[in-house]
């Protein structure tokens, strides 16, 4: 950052007593609060949050320091809800990424699983299509697996654990059967999110990068597309034998 455009000590002290300001306010709300979702308390720990991300923001540019304040529902959380107050039906949408890190343990594990499937009388080459393609071995294992037991053994079938969310979004009314199939994420509303629970190595990371955002929903919170059920392990092994 050039020196034109650091802020000033003086703005940087400003700043501080914004947040000391903030903190009376906080405290005064919760102090007089009239039950737990007391929109005053709400809106005064807004306030605090944007003083306090102020301050750091500045106390950085000026001095290359940060406080140790961590405000929870920052610019990567997700937008106020404007869901039913009494959701009758909540869709529950799950991502989880995983790299291939093993591939040879992974077509090994396939293979181990369609051999089984296959029985003592299939057909050995078809049944070993699963362990020459990690498309196919993909297949064959989320086909075989639920995807719990997958994110419990992934070290097992030579893979590693990248970012996961979960969302719980709450509707009025359950969708009708099949209604959504074709295109099962693309219309989660962030605004009807009840809940959210993230996991990634990034928020073990001190030196977080503040550009970083992931907020934009999952382009798949859920299984992945080319995931198959055990009835189309075949179809799979055809594809790897082509």
């Amino acid at each position: 950052m050039s020196d034109a455009a650091q802020p000033t000590a003086a703005e940087v002290r400003a700043a501080a007593e914004a947040v000391k300001a903030a903190l009376d306010r906080h405290l005064t709300a919760v102090e007089r609060r009239s039950g737990e979702d007391d929109p005053a308390v709400y809106e005064a720990f807004n306030q605090l949050a944007v003083a306090a991300e102020q301050y750091d923001e500045l106390l950085y540019d000026r001095y290359d320091e940060v406080t140790p304040f961590e405000i929870p529902g920052g610019d990567d959380s997700l937008p106020p809800y404007t869901g039913p107050d009494e959701p009758h039906a909540l869709s529950v949408l799950i991502r989880r990424d995983y790299a291939v890190v093993e591939p040879q343990r992974l077509l090994a594990q396939a293979g181990r699983v369609a051999d089984l499937d296959a029985g003592p009388d299939a057909d050995s080459e078809a049944a070993s299509g699963a362990g020459s393609s990690v498309h196919a071995a993909l297949g064959v294992l989320f086909g075989e697996f639920e995807p719990d037991e997958i994110a419990s053994r992934h070290k097992e079938f030579g893979l590693d654990e990248g970012d996961a969310t979960l969302w719980v979004v709450a509707a009025d009314e359950p969708a009708e059967l099949g209604e959504w199939l074709e295109s099962p994420f693309e219309e989660a509303d962030p605004q009807s999110v009840v809940c959210r629970f993230d996991v990634s190595s990034v928020f073990d990371d001190e030196d977080l990068d503040d550009d970083s955002d992931d907020s934009d929903g999952p382009d798949d919170p859920g299984e992945a597309d080319g995931a198959t059920g055990a009835d189309d392990v075949d179809a799979f092994l055809a594809d790897a034998d082509r």
